[in-house]
């Protein structure tokens, strides 16, 4: 049986609740829904492609703190709360994601945490 070890750090934002910023077991890190919080202010940035921006910022951050990159993301979940934004998420993501690109899915959703827009978890495979 494999170990729960919790990944933190404090260039993301912190967990408000009963959650970790991730979890590694084995190879595999599970990473919480990360929205654009900027992780010393703790203020959501600007509008949509801010945001966007932030949320890879963090869900980098987050990969760092466990060991690899977003280069390591094997499954990447988006959440908008406006579909139309979705071309736009694709180029920020094709900035901080190399190919070969994750497995991914964009679900439209009415709202987010503290009125982000947008919201992207991630899992990363660290095994070589």
């Amino acid at each position: 049986m494999s170990s729960k070890t919790p990944v933190s750090t404090p260039k993301a934002p912190a967990a408000i609740g009963t959650y970790s910023q991730a979890v590694r077991t084995g190879d595999t890190v599970y990473v919480s829904g990360q929205i654009g919080l900027d992780p010393a202010s703790g203020q959501l940035q600007g509008g949509f492609e801010a945001q966007a921006v932030q949320v890879f910022k963090n869900l980098a951050a987050i990969a760092e703190a466990a060991g690899g990159s977003l280069a390591d993301a094997v499954k990447l979940t988006i959440y908008l709360t406006d579909l139309a934004n979705f071309p736009k998420v694709n180029e920020i993501m094709a900035q901080y994601c190399p190919e070969p690109f994750p497995a991914r899915a964009a679900v439209g959703v009415s709202a987010l945490p503290k009125g982000a827009v947008v919201e992207a978890d991630a899992i990363l495979y660290l095994g070589k």
